[in-house]
């Protein structure tokens, strides 16, 4: 592929999770921007939007949970966005900084299940967004032929454009970005003589109370821009590491909140449909003929956008597991089994439902690896060797990240303490921890894990320091610098 931005769309890229050229980090803040609002602004954002109508709550109680989630999501994903300017390499090998060279292969993993999962919600949802415009349109939904086709357009689009690679991915969401938005807005026109901002709910909360219900819905919201942490540094590694850090950080943050646009959309719409259970053949049902028309562009988009954002990070994350693999076949190899799991869990395991509380679990898995990785950050003031955080994937031993046999137990200890409880305290309606009612019946699962990690991590650094090496020229924040005693021998070929 060339260099520059003159090669927005032409070749396959090449780059895989060796260190991006500096010449060619050449995206700017903006783009991430886009990449961010893009793979969100989509069906799969309504969806989740309606869910707290859904839990029972009135649509300004609904609204309010939203925006404090989506607000308290994206400061918490927004640090994701440093680490790919300065290791020029995705957010799974960077956290080899702080869990180890062989240690990020849990981040690896995270990633690869998080964007499997994602990507199936995506293409299950808009999927089905078609077939209940089809069914407004001519009166039949095209049964499971109809569905079965949008599925496969969709999910081989995704793949064929996460193949191609970066740049065509972000052409997708600058188009994403655009459409989305302008078609999400023309529903403010459509549903405005039906819509009722004092509808008051159904008062039938899905869990005891309406503040534990209200948390619940905070916390749904939340975890949409949390999903997006794994996959920032797959896009943040074009950007130059000059760029300030103010501006990374507001790429991400900004895109989250322009979130509330489709989230609204779906919390507005959910109070019109008759049963917000089955809210896309209700909302196509009671859309205008022209509008129902338009929802099939959002979903064929949304999904488009949604899915390669997703999975475009699988193809990267696989090949740093198997590094014989180089981006374009570790993507193939994963898309295709992505693609069977579309079909076989919507037609043959009836798996939809359960995989939505799979994605609960990876959420409350992959929070506090990312405040481990933020924590971490702000003890090493953001430095790292990128040459050092390719030993594993390049075959050898040592180097400042080694630690013990390619493992950072303190960085392990404390993400597996935080997961653990975040997933001992979850009070959902799929997942019931048995400290669920340690608060008094509100979910506090997620804050348990983002707590947990963010006070363990720099505990057990102060209290069993890191080899010197691993820090910079400026040393490290307070006493995180003194020397364990951990030899850091040179990288070499193992």
């Amino acid at each position: 592929m060339g260099t520059g931005r003159t090669a927005l769309v032409g070749g396959i890229e090449q780059h895989g999770i060796a260190p991006i050229p500096v010449a060619e980090q050449t995206s700017r803040p903006r783009d991430l921007f886009r990449l961010c609002f893009g793979g969100a602004n989509t069906f799969a954002t309504i969806v989740l939007g309606t869910l707290p109508i859904a839990y029972g709550l009135g649509f300004w109680a609904a609204l309010s949970a939203t925006a404090v989630g989506v607000v308290a999501g994206a400061l918490v994903l927004a640090p994701m966005a440093l680490f790919g300017p300065v290791t020029r390499t995705n957010n799974a090998v960077s956290s080899g900084a702080h869990f180890g060279v062989v240690g990020r292969c849990i981040g690896s993993l995270l990633s690869l299940l998080t964007a499997v999962t994602f990507f199936a919600i995506s293409v299950w949802v808009s999927g089905d967004a078609i077939a209940g415009a089809a069914l407004r349109l001519t009166g039949s939904d095209g049964g499971a032929v109809l569905r079965a086709a949008a599925y496969g357009v969709i999910a081989v689009a995704v793949v064929l454009v996460c193949v191609h690679g970066y740049r065509f991915l972000l052409l997708v969401n600058r188009v994403a970005v655009v459409l989305g938005t302008v078609i999400v807005l023309l529903g403010a026109v459509a549903f405005a003589t039906r819509f009722d901002p004092a509808y008051p709910g159904t008062g039938d909360y899905a869990l005891d109370g309406f503040w534990a219900t209200w948390v619940l819905a905070a916390l749904t919201a939340m975890a949409n821009p949390v999903s997006f942490g794994a996959f920032l540094g797959d896009w943040s590694r074009y950007i130059p590491a000059s760029v300030p850090r103010g501006r990374l950080l507001g790429a991400p943050l900004l895109a989250q909140l322009a979130t509330l646009l489709p989230f609204g959309f779906g919390i507005a719409t959910a109070t019109l449909v008759p049963d917000v259970d089955d809210y896309v053949a209700g909302l196509t049902a009671v859309a205008p003929p022209w509008y129902a028309a338009a929802l099939v562009v959002v979903a064929l988009v949304g999904g488009l956008s949604t899915g390669t954002t997703a999975l475009y990070g699988t193809g990267l994350d696989f090949s740093s597991l198997i590094p014989r693999l180089n981006r374009v076949r570790a993507t193939a190899v994963v898309g295709i089994p992505a693609v069977v799991l579309v079909f076989a869990g919507s037609f043959a395991l009836d798996v939809v439902g359960s995989i939505n509380a799979f994605a609960t679990l990876i959420v409350l898995c992959t929070s506090p690896w990312m405040v481990v990785l933020m924590t971490g950050y702000c003890m090493r003031r953001g430095h790292y060797d990128p040459d050092d955080l390719q030993v594993f994937n390049e075959g050898r031993r040592g180097g400042r990240y080694w630690y013990g046999r390619g493992w950072n137990w303190r960085a392990l200890t404390a993400w597996l303490v935080a997961a653990v409880l975040g997933l001992l305290t979850a009070h959902t309606p799929v997942i019931a921890g048995p400290l669920r009612d340690i608060a008094g019946g509100p979910d506090i699962s997620l804050l348990c894990a983002l707590a947990t990690a963010a006070l363990l991590h720099p505990l057990l650094v102060a209290l069993f320091p890191e080899p010197a090496a691993v820090y910079g020229p400026d040393g490290p924040k307070g006493a995180f610098g003194r020397r364990s005693g951990e030899p850091v021998t040179p990288g070499r070929r193992g």
